[in-house]
Order: structure tokens, then sequence, then C-alpha cells
């Protein structure tokens, strides 16, 4: 008898079962209204998947997914903080960096984060000695801060770098820009020439001028740019002289051959001044090491008889 009712209650289910089964088919499920809707009531059609801008920066995705949101935070927190957007974007310019300010936030989080594990690694160890909890706090987030400002000095000196380097560079495009104006070549296409042959920061800031000419400005405005960008009172000169040579018709190769004549006299009085200063510098291993090793070797026989009689 339980047999039989166990044989029951196991077909029912299976019945039960199928039957459930047989009513989820699509051809057997009757649409609901908002499937019967949702063909024409769709803004577009989804995007493909292939055109999808998920990729991740790092090699652990799911982890990057969760801190992200986190990251995102701390980087407007830090935003609000700081300040000084301006400052920032244009110094990210300067450096001929592809960087967003995002981006640059985001870095400086990331090195408060390293500063603030290096306090943190070094916290046992003062703890051990007998620090105070008031002084390892302040170990941490002295850390977090010197990680922030190292990534904001990194910054500034990228910068100065960079100028340094198309300062160097400059008398030689000059030159090459004036050759090619006084072989005929009109100011754009004595551009191209020069960006097409040349390497270094400041070909590039020409070839981005001439991007931004063909793109609907004016070449005075393109070269305008390249002063806006940079903060070197030369390139500055040379940019208004090669506007003003444009809009009035003056030589231009004149104007570019004295540009670079310019430069290079600023370069070498640069020098100049660096030598008088490394010359102070150079004095303190010669009186502290140079000269008392000489005064040593020259008394020495001395003493070494003096005491060899007595």
């Amino acid at each position: 008898m339980s047999g039989a009712v166990e044989g029951a209650g196991l077909g029912l289910l299976a019945g039960v079962g199928l039957a459930v089964a047989l009513s989820r088919l699509p051809m057997l499920r009757r649409p609901t209204l908002d499937q019967r809707l949702a063909p024409y009531l769709r803004d577009s059609t989804p995007p493909s998947r292939l055109l999808r801008n998920d990729r991740t920066l790092t090699p652990f995705p799911t982890l990057e997914h969760i801190v992200a949101p986190l990251m995102a935070d701390a980087v407007a927190t830090l935003e609000r903080v700081l300040g000084g957007s301006a400052s920032v974007r244009r110094r990210l310019d300067q450096a001929g960096r592809e960087l967003t300010l995002e981006e640059f936030r985001a870095q400086q989080v990331v090195w408060a984060a390293a500063g603030l594990a290096a306090g943190l690694a070094v916290s046992p160890f003062l703890a051990a000695r007998g620090g105070s909890v008031v002084l390892l706090l302040v170990l941490c987030l002295s850390g977090g801060v010197a990680g922030l400002l190292l990534r904001d000095q990194a910054l500034s000196r990228e910068v100065a770098r960079r100028e340094e380097r198309i300062m160097a560079e400059f008398p030689t495009i000059a030159e090459l820009l004036a050759l090619a104006v006084q072989a005929g070549e009109g100011p754009v296409g004595a551009l191209e020439r020069v960006t097409r042959i040349s390497r270094g920061e400041l070909a590039h800031e020409l070839s981005r001028a001439l991007a931004d000419a063909r793109a609907g400005h004016s070449l005075v405005q393109a070269m305008h740019g390249i002063a806006a960008r940079t903060n070197l009172a030369a390139l500055a000169r040379f940019v208004d002289g090669v506007a003003i040579a444009v809009e009035r018709g003056t030589p231009l190769a004149d104007v570019l051959r004295a540009q670079a004549v310019d430069v290079r006299e600023a370069g070498k009085r640069a020098l100049l001044e660096a030598g008088g200063r490394k010359e102070i510098a150079m004095m303190i291993p010669v009186v502290f090491l140079v000269l008392p090793v000489t005064v040593l070797f020259a008394l020495f026989p001395g003493f070494f008889g003096f005491s060899f009689a007595s």
C-alpha cells in the first residue's frame, strides 16, 4: 500500500514538472503586455559589444571594478579639498601629457595611498620601541600627504624638463624654418616640412598647431596656442614674431634667424651663470678633502723624521 502511494506521488511530481516545463516553452508561452510593447517603445538598438569601452587597466578586473567607485569618490573629495584645477590642467598641457584632471587626481590618490602604506609599514617598528599612538598617527598621515605632494612635484619637474628640451631644440627648429622659408616655402609649408623631418617636443607642438590650423583655426591662432600651452618667454616672442610676419608680410626668414640667435645667446648666458654657481660648490671638495690630504702628505715626512730623531 505504501509503495503504491509513493509511486503515485512520484508520478504526480513528474507530471507537474512536465506540465511546468511545457508551459514555459516559447511556442506555448503567451507573451505579456510589456513584451508585446517593448519593440515599439525601445529608443535605439543596443550598441555592439565590440564598441563597449569596458577594458580594464590592470590585470585584476574584478578588483578594479570593486575599487573604481571608491577611487571616484576619493578623486572627487581630493578635488574639493585641494582645488586648483586650472593650474593642474595648465601644467599637464605644459608637460605634454595626455592625462585628464581626473586621471591625475587618481594618480595622486594612489601615491598618497603608497605613502600611507609606507607609514603603516614603519609603525610596528616604532610601536615596538615604545612610540606613542599620536606619533604613529602623525607618521601615517605625513606619509600620505608626502605621497600627495610628491606627485605634484613630479609633474612640476616634468614641466621643467620639457621646457629645457624645448629651449634646446628651439634654435635648430627656427633655423630650419628660416631655410625653408628662404627657399620659397610658405609658412604652413615650412612648418609641415620641418615637423616631418624633426623629432622632439617643439616639433610635436608645431604638429599640434598645424592640426589646429587644418581644423579651421587660422595659422596665427594656432601658433598662439603654442604660447598658451607653454610658459617660455622666448617661445612667446617667436610666436609673436611669426604672427606679425604672417599678418604684415615682413620677411619671415630674418625674424626666425634673429630669434634663433637670441635663444642661443640666452643659452650661453644661462650656461655661464650655472658655471658661476657651480664654481662655489666645486670649492667644497677642494677645501675639505684635497687640501687637507695635501697638507698631510707635506707635513708627514717632517713629523716622521722628528719622531725618529727623538
